[in-house]
């Protein structure tokens, strides 16, 4: 039965960046059908009335970590390669199928509560058809794969692999989940970063991407320790290694990118590279920012991600949203990052991290019916302006959502859950955190 949502303000973030008051939206078969002020629609349909609320594109998460949202709280106080060594990878090795299927159906019952629609999501090194597999059921948007490890110091043993163990799986992974379920849920190498993988991983991730057009999701220059022993090991710095390799490319997400020197960013800009910027990691881990107004002026699309709970301890986009539009202004002013900018970042410029620009990001005729609902009522709002853009990214939370669409489908109707329960979600994470813990022996 078609859906028609009414009377909402209609961020539609389309070429032109308009912004309907009082207008509908039109879903059919999964995808935008119409969009306009007093659309008429013959036949049975929902009716959705929005009067005081925002209908905007999903929000889209450039980089997660649905492995680790079972770790949140427990790698507090550390910088990265510490933080890596002496928590999340040993936390990581003691997963098992069920505590990592629990870690994410925890992940995505986050997102899927505090407005977003999709993610490029990087596994650990086993079990990852876990992680797919609660994709599937709660009806969420991935583009994912297993994390790719054949080198580093200090690896635990659950963690190592051989180079042909990681592309063999990797390309298992692909041929079971690469566009399954109407194309909803896509595959992505995920190789981890320069310092867990030889080039020789590396250069064949390159070339296979290309032969079977997906994506490349990893980490580049996110800590000045890191980047220095990149250096040290390779010769170069992060961006130029990979470049070298096959690893730069409108396929290519990287992740942070904060430590970026002037040449790296011209090889971003002429690669056509996405970066996702994940502001609350980078400063819970002491690791920086990006400089993210630099990055969009020089044309580099930068997507937003809240990285992985460990880190962050939130994945509310609305969080990365604010954190983003004023973390910079010290630095370059009140103007540099403007809401549009913020927005475009955490939609259009998410859609392009993903691979999917031409199916999400923008409420356009067309495009699939990723919907999120914000309610614009509360008293953190009032007087709510004309120009709904600034409350978006200043003043929303994850709390304002009251509608989810995810290929047209309600999977949040008025703040619950519909695809999962919520209850058995929470139950089963504790339950399996306190098992994961055990198995980890963590001092």
């Amino acid at each position: 039965m078609d859906l028609l949502l009414t009377n909402a303000t209609v961020v539609t973030m389309n070429r032109e960046r308009e912004v309907l008051p009082r207008a509908d939206v039109l879903v059919q078969d999964g995808r935008i059908a119409k969009v306009g002020r007093g659309l008429k629609v013959k036949g049975p349909r929902r009716l959705l009335d929005l009067s005081g609320q925002v209908v905007m594109p999903g929000l889209i998460h450039g980089h997660l970590h649905a492995c680790q949202t079972l770790f949140r709280g427990h790698a507090d106080k550390l910088e990265l390669l510490d933080w890596l060594r002496e928590r999340i990878w040993p936390m990581e090795a003691a997963h098992d199928a069920a505590s990592l299927r629990a870690s994410a159906d925890l992940t995505f019952a986050e997102l899927i509560r505090s407005g977003s629609t999709a993610a490029l999501d990087m596994g650990t090194v086993h079990h990852y058809d876990a992680v797919f597999e609660s994709a599937r059921d709660s009806g969420f948007r991935l583009v994912g794969g297993k994390a790719m490890m054949d080198s580093g110091a200090e690896v635990p043993r659950g963690l190592r692999e051989t180079t042909a163990d990681s592309l063999s799986e990797s390309l298992a992974l692909l041929e079971r989940w690469h566009g399954t379920h109407d194309n909803r849920l896509r595959y992505a190498f995920a190789p981890r970063f320069a310092l867990s993988c030889t080039p020789e991983l590396l250069r064949e991730v390159g070339r296979l991407s290309r032969e079977k057009g997906v994506r490349i999701h990893s980490h580049a220059s996110e800590n000045p320790k890191e980047t220095d022993v990149v250096r040290q090991v390779t010769g170069q710095d992060n961006i130029a290694f990979f470049h070298g390799l096959g690893l730069t490319g409108s396929n290519v997400t990287l992740a942070h990118c904060v430590w970026v020197e002037g040449q790296e960013q011209a090889l971003l800009r002429e690669s056509g590279t996405v970066v996702c910027h994940c502001p609350g990691s980078n400063l819970k881990l002491a690791s920086g920012y990006a400089r993210v107004p630099e990055l969009l002026a020089d044309g580099i699309p930068v997507a937003l991600g809240a990285d992985g709970a460990p880190c962050n301890n939130t994945l509310d986009l609305f969080h990365e949203m604010r954190l983003a539009s004023v973390l910079h202004n010290p630095r370059v002013g009140p103007v540099a990052m403007t809401p549009m900018h913020v927005l475009e970042m955490a939609t259009l410029h998410g859609a392009k991290a993903l691979g999917l620009e031409a199916e999400v990001g923008s409420v356009e005729v067309g495009k699939r019916a990723d919907l999120t609902v914000v309610d614009t009522r509360g008293f953190h709002f009032c007087p709510l302006p004309d120009d709904v853009t600034g409350p978006l990214v200043y003043s929303a939370r994850s709390t304002d959502v009251s509608h989810v669409l995810i290929d047209g489908k309600l999977v949040l109707r008025e703040g619950e859950l519909t695809t999962m329960d919520a209850h058995a979600v929470l139950a089963n994470a504790r339950t399996q955190a306190t098992k994961l813990f055990a198995r980890a022996k963590l001092r």
